[in-house]
């Protein structure tokens, strides 16, 4: 990731941030976690002995969504999970951050490590379950690494482990790592990759909730989603969502990517306005103009620049502007963006992260790949962009998991918001953005000239 400044620096994002307030990169240990108030939350939960279901009333009341895609509201997938159950049940958090344009979950992880801890202990003290696994993606090696010794900390201070700080709540927490496999962000890809099995999706129902690790009861939640349940119980659910917006409770990480001038993480009130995010990533790339923008990771619908500048970052006013929040990678593209090049390289991503075992998707991605890399290369036909969107519409919906959708929203969304520019590719096989150098001289003029 390249940034022009620190990540999460407080000039970053403002002085409503919560996940990473006060976070300099130097000071992750257990000492500087509990200076800014870290464990205050789960010390406070086991001091007052705070029912269960007092905890998810509070998540339910704070409109924590979801971080890590889906969007679903966190205190309501708790209550999944049945309290009457007499066996073991887990806590797992989803770290295996592999959405192209998404670089939060891996900052949280190195820079408050200690706050995914805490959040997870709560979530397991919560939904009754006592032990927990953080699923780190394993091309962070490092970090991982980190985390292996902030768990450490953490047990050699009393949080985790049995009876913790004296009470009759027992949570162990472990580490693990994938190995790159986009499937395995997927949850129960996730599950069967823990259970030291080919990582695929399996058929739901039955649910996590109901059958999850090693077929027991099971949550599973995003790093960002964890690290902001401290907070929630220390402040109260209803400040939270007063962060936010009805619906859209808290503060948001956006990563901030493409053609921008300070590319890195912002940490912002969900419905902050686009524009307020894009200034303070330091705008388009000096000289450009927006073009487009993908607003929550490169399985989400791409956006036209006239349309995402008057939308609001939070869940419900971008699917209103026709797109999904996703994870909050926001991918900026500027007038020196080919958007058939763009389309192919995100069509050969999901062409080669298919894990291959529904046939719509397995089948499906490398056609769309292949059509999409024949416009681009000057021998696409005018029938290609209509076999584009049926493939995509037949693929769509008709996979055990959202990959299948994955590919298909953005072939969909490319396509129907620049039709012009793929039929100038396969009329005069060529861009119609004018190169040189690697930017557009005049896509404008190009344009025009060609129609």
């Amino acid at each position: 990731m390249n940034t022009a400044h620190p990540p999460f620096s407080p000039d970053a994002f403002g002085p409503d941030a919560m996940i990473m307030k006060g976070i300099d990169g130097m000071n992750w240990r257990l000492k500087d976690y509990e200076s800014r108030g870290g464990y205050a939350a789960l010390r406070k939960i086991l001091a007052e002995r705070i029912p269960p279901d007092a905890i998810i009333a509070e998540v339910k009341k704070s409109a924590l969504r979801g971080r890590g895609g889906a969007g679903f509201p966190t205190g309501l997938k708790w209550s999944f999970m049945p309290r009457s159950f007499p066996g073991q049940k887990y806590m797992v958090c989803n770290s295996d951050e592999g959405e192209p344009g998404t670089f939060k979950d891996r900052d949280i992880l190195r820079y408050n490590p200690h706050s995914v801890i805490e959040g997870m202990i709560i979530g397991g003290y919560a939904t009754g379950a006592s032990v927990g696994y953080n699923y780190v993606h394993g091309e962070i090696w490092d970090i991982y690494e980190q985390f292996e010794g902030a768990i450490a900390e953490a047990r050699a201070a009393g949080y985790l482990g049995p009876s913790i700080l004296g009470s009759d709540f027992s949570f162990e927490l472990h580490a693990f790592h994938g190995w790159g496999a986009y499937i395995c962000g997927e949850e129960t890809a996730l599950l069967e990759s823990l259970e030291g099995k080919r990582g695929q999706p399996r058929f739901k129902p039955p649910f996590p909730a109901s059958y999850g690790l090693y077929g027991k009861p099971t949550t599973i939640n995003n790093t960002e989603t964890f690290a902001a349940v401290p907070w929630i119980v220390a402040h109260g659910g209803e400040r939270f969502l007063e962060l936010g917006r009805p619906n859209n409770g808290g503060t948001k990480i956006f990563s901030v990517s493409g053609n921008v001038e300070r590319p890195g993480n912002y940490e912002v009130r969900l419905g902050t306005p686009f524009a307020t995010l894009l200034e303070m990533a330091g705008g388009v790339t000096k000289g450009r103009r927006l073009k487009a923008v993908i607003p929550g990771g490169s399985s989400m619908p791409v956006l036209p620049a006239d349309v995402m500048m008057k939308t609001d970052m939070d869940y419900d006013s971008i699917a209103k502007a026709g797109s999904m929040l996703g994870s909050g990678a926001v991918i900026v593209m500027d007038d020196s963006t080919c958007m058939v090049k763009a389309l192919e390289r995100l069509a050969y991503f999901y062409y080669e992260e298919s894990c291959g075992q529904c046939t719509p998707c397995r089948e499906g991605t490398g056609w769309l790949y292949r059509m999409v890399h024949r416009i681009e290369t000057g021998r696409g036909r005018p029938e290609d962009l209509d076999a584009l969107t049926s493939i995509a519409d037949n693929i769509q919906g008709h996979t055990i998991c959202a990959l299948g959708d994955a590919a298909a929203l953005p072939v969909k969304s490319f396509i129907s918001h620049f039709r012009d520019e793929f039929l100038h590719h396969i009329e005069h096989k060529r861009c119609a953005v004018s190169v040189a150098g690697g930017y557009a001289t005049n896509p404008g003029a190009t344009l025009r000239a060609a129609a």
